[in-house]
């Protein structure tokens, strides 16, 4: 039961998320540009750092966080036909989320917050950007709260029912944000924003970096989980077909919301504050999280085969011509899957310790980074937004033909963007450097490679402003007859009739998270506390 409210919510959410990603596409080409050393006006050191810490919080903070809530919002309400519950509590936590991004935004555009988006100290930020980063999440678990309440009240009203498919993975991502964000929570509360307003002399960076280890790796499934859910309830039905497995698709989202939690500190394979055996622990904990995605695309590919099949495609690959290219959502999933085939390869290696060595910190780690979220996840959340603006809005989209054009452009332009960061990761090239100070035969080979760069940003950039024009001709459009349609869910090619409470409920996986984050994290953070440790004193603002 999707009320007009309801649909204003989410629609508020989903264009604070894209304002933040234009924005932050912009700042991206400006430090390829900059980062290359081919425009010599560019070079600062300061604009960069403070652009790059702007890009990667708009980006990973704001457009997921309130995409990910608008999302929530309407799945709710769509899948479990009953009204949202506690709508202004959930205005609450939007208009808290947007002041506290507001707030952290000042000390980013003014370069007194150039700490990226992973905080790491010694170096301090102003303590208005870690207090409006708090103000988010908060803001955040608000929503999480209300897709709880939402998902417990739907289970007790309705006994033995199945919960619907998409529901069941919106509110295992709500489950999973709350654990994935107590981690920089700890961190900013205890540590950065007593540093910052000056009541602690000095901070301990390994229980720092220990504490974002906790959020900086599952926050990567938090923001995955969206397109997962596209890819098993919209994508089948919008292909012509039926989903493949509604088990497997549950079975997918749990292991991502138990596993992706204790296994942070393949994050910290370099670093000596944890000893090498819980980098063992948690690197096999890598590799079980990979599981999923696995599952992830044998289901997706199979359902799409039974849409081709159905549609007459024949013999081994025929069914492939058969899809339905010119649909959004179908092209998406098939780029996004070719994306991601190549992402999942290089976190294999980032998850290994001894290849790890030889890629840590170098132009590797942002190109892996860069495909995976930008290109799997950021396509698909362009699906999604096609898909949802006719509906929100009441209007048809502005033109199929440039959202085509413009999936194809952010494509190729990822896949631009990011080769040339692996070959120079290989090439030894750091990362987080403004500029190559230094010149011999080693870094004339990469100026090839920034050229390239510069070269997938402006394609991604052109592609991204393409995407904001036909969003804002879709909502702006004064003569368009309103549209009534609602999501349409794939159901499965076997009907669920039952399914054991372990696949129907979070409170089982709720406990076994709780057991395996303290055999996790629980000695490795108390060794802080009763072992001498050295603090180190605020650099920065």
């Amino acid at each position: 039961m999707t009320t007009a409210a309801t649909k204003k919510l989410a629609l508020s959410h989903l264009w604070v998320a894209f304002a933040a990603f234009i924005v932050a596409c912009f700042m991206g080409e400006y430090q390829v540009l900059e980062r290359s050393g081919f425009i010599s006006a560019l070079d600062s050191a300061p604009v960069y750092f403070a652009s790059v810490s702007t890009h990667g919080v708009l980006m990973a903070f704001v457009l997921t966080t309130f995409f990910i809530m608008g999302f929530g919002y309407y799945i709710a309400t769509t899948t479990l036909k009953q009204p949202l519950w506690n709508l202004p509590l959930a205005w609450g936590g939007f208009w808290l989320a947007l002041f506290g991004v507001v707030l952290a935004a000042v000390p980013l555009l003014t370069g007194k917050a150039s700490v990226l988006y992973t905080f790491y100290p010694p170096i301090v930020a102003h303590a208005a950007f870690y207090i409006g980063a708090t103000l988010l999440v908060v803001g955040s678990w608000v929503w999480c709260a209300i897709m709880l309440v939402m998902f417990s009240q739907w289970k007790k009203a309705n006994p033995g029912q199945t919960v619907p498919l998409a529901m069941f993975a919106t509110a295992a991502n709500a489950m999973l944000w709350l654990w994935t964000s107590a981690g920089v929570a700890l961190e900013v509360l205890f540590q950065l924003i007593p540093l910052s307003l000056g009541w602690i002399d000095t901070i301990d960076p390994g229980l720092a970096r220990t504490l974002f280890a906790w959020t900086l790796h599952p926050i990567v499934y938090f923001w995955l989980i969206p397109a997962y859910t596209a890819f098993y309830v919209f994508v089948p039905k919008q292909a012509g077909g039926y989903l493949f497995s509604d088990e497997m698709a549950r079975i997918a989202f749990i292991v991502l919301a138990v596993f992706a939690l204790p296994i942070g500190f393949h994050h910290l394979y370099m670093d000596p504050e944890q000893a090498k055996g819980w980098k063992l622990l948690h690197g096999i904990g890598t590799f079980v999280v990979a599981l999923p995605t696995l599952v992830t695309g044998f289901t997706v590919i199979a359902s799409l085969e039974i849409a081709g099949r159905l549609r007459g495609g024949k013999g081994l690959f025929g069914w492939i011509g058969t899809l339905p290219w010119t649909n959004t959502m179908v092209l998406s999933v098939i780029l996004a899957l070719l994306m991601l085939i190549f992402g999942g390869f290089g976190g294999i290696v980032n998850a290994s310790y001894a290849m790890n060595a030889m890629i840590h910190n170098t132009a590797w780690v942002p190109g892996h980074f860069h495909l995976i979220f930008g290109g799997t996840t950021i396509i698909m959340y362009f699906a999604i937004a096609y898909y949802l603006w006719p509906i929100l809005s009441g209007k048809p989209l502005y033109s199929n033909e440039m959202a085509l054009t413009q999936l194809w452009l952010w494509f190729i332009g990822m896949v631009i963007l990011t080769t040339p960061w692996h070959v120079l990761g290989l090439l030894g090239q750091p990362r987080r450097i403004s500029s190559v100070v230094y010149n011999n035969l080693l870094t004339l080979a990469w100026k090839p490679y920034e050229l390239a760069m510069i070269f997938g940003g402006l394609v991604l950039l052109g592609s991204a402003c393409l995407f904001i024009y036909n969003l804002v001709k879709t909502q702006l459009n004064p003569t368009a007859e309103a549209l009534t349609e609602e999501l349409e869910f794939a159901e499965p090619i076997h009907a669920v009739t039952a399914l054991p409470e372990y696949l129907n409920s979070l409170t089982l996986w709720n406990k076994v998270i709780a057991v395996l984050m303290v055999i996790s994290f629980g000695y490795p953070i108390l060794q802080f506390f009763i072992m001498k440790t050295f603090g180190s004193s605020a650099w920065g603002y």
